[in-house]
């Protein structure tokens, strides 16, 4: 484990962003914005996130946002060095296709691509494109998929026949280089084994530590056990300020805003979801205002309108970085996090909690700036 960590950031093409929690995810819909997912505001979070030194941006993938390959190619034109953790479905079209996509867009890109592997969660949802397979068979499905993926990527000729995938003597003319890394994320026994076969990094939702430890250990041993090592990444929101009364007052104005009917209408429709990971977020906030603070400095309030990733970190900058060091001493390395703006959580997160990760030799920053001189000649040291 490196005591280097990595940081990413989101884009919000799952209904836009606002100055309140932005809902929707697994089969709900998102609630109102107020800043449009466009290009030119999405470009201005991406070139946000890649200055004050977030190394990629998650795209989500589903129903509920805009396509997140169409997305991340545009706004790859508009930003010089961020990565794109891409969300994508495997089944919903072929291991092929999507093997050539990645490799397309890592070559036009200059190696700007991640891929997020997302089985579906929400039967209801992925019949709405075509897809009738059940949770079990979706990640068979998904093994199935990645093996002949990345047997493509190397430039072999794959014909490869199985329950899902048929492939005969497939071959990429032009193979990605390098290969994008694999992030792949599921609490079900079925899921594991997949992220064990296939996973360059497992993601998991942000529970309290003691959670998380054994969700890495689960995960650790089933790689060792395919002769595999797997990176480990959490996914969570931030509200960082100056100090922690600051910070805790933010997190009161957003639980403030939240409509009681808003918060039952989402309820009801996410305790539906076939996601094991779903199930345990929302065990974390029970469907109530009260008691939401489940280890110290996190925060289970976003999870009450939003589905997926549902917690926070919460407080000063040197206690969100301390919870930080607290996840990396179990194993997590990589950290994939949000706020509301996004625009404004980026600088709130870059400029206070980076800098003093950096001070603690946790984190450097992937493309540091250099040195200014002085602004104006008299203002030189003689």
């Amino acid at each position: 484990m490196s005591d280097q960590l990595r940081f990413h950031w989101f884009l919000p093409t799952n209904g836009g962003d606002g100055r309140q929690i932005v809902g929707g995810g697994h089969g709900v819909s998102a609630g109102a914005s107020g800043r449009p997912a466009s290009i030119s505001y999405l470009g201005q979070i991406a070139r946000a996130a890649e200055d004050v030194g977030f190394e990629a941006a998650l795209t989500p993938t589903g129903a509920w946002c805009d396509d997140a390959w169409l997305s991340t190619a545009m706004l790859s034109q508009v930003s010089e060095r961020l990565k794109f953790l891409v969300a994508f479905r495997p089944g919903l079209t072929s291991p092929f296709l999507a093997a050539q996509m990645a490799g397309t867009f890592q070559n036009r890109t200059g190696g700007r691509l991640l891929l997020n592997v997302v089985t579906g969660g929400e039967s209801h949802e992925q019949r709405m494109f075509g897809d009738f397979l059940d949770k079990d068979a979706r990640y068979a499905r998904a093994g199935e998929f990645l093996e002949v993926v990345r047997r493509l990527w190397t430039g072999e000729a794959v014909t490869f026949e199985g329950e899902h995938v048929h492939v005969e003597d497939a071959v990429l003319a032009h193979v990605p280089d390098p290969l994008p890394e694999i992030y792949f994320g599921g609490s079900s026994p079925a899921a594991g084994a997949v992220a064990a076969r296939h996973a360059d990094v497992y993601l998991t939702w942000g529970e309290p530590p003691d959670a998380v430890r054994q969700k890495v250990e689960w995960i650790r041993k089933l790689a060792a056990d395919e002769g595999r090592e797997v990176r480990f990444g959490i996914r969570m929101h931030t509200i960082n300020r100056d100090t922690s009364a600051e910070a805790w007052a933010e997190a009161d104005r957003l639980l403030d805003a939240i409509d009681p009917a808003s918060v039952k209408k989402v309820q009801d429709g996410l305790r539906r979801s076939e996601s094991e990971g779903q199930r345990r977020m929302l065990a974390l906030n029970g469907g109530s205002k009260d008691g939401l603070e489940i280890h110290p400095n996190v925060w289970a309030g976003v999870g009450l309108v939003r589905g997926g990733a549902g917690t926070a970190l919460v407080g000063s900058h040197e206690e969100v970085a301390d919870r930080i060091e607290e996840y990396a001493e179990i194993g997590i390395e990589e950290f994939v996090l949000s706020a509301y703006p996004h625009l404004e959580g980026a600088y709130w997160f870059g400029e206070g909690v980076l800098p003093e990760l950096a001070r603690r030799g946790r984190w450097t920053h992937p493309h540091p700036q250099r040195e200014q001189g002085a602004a104006v000649p008299f203002g030189s040291a003689r």
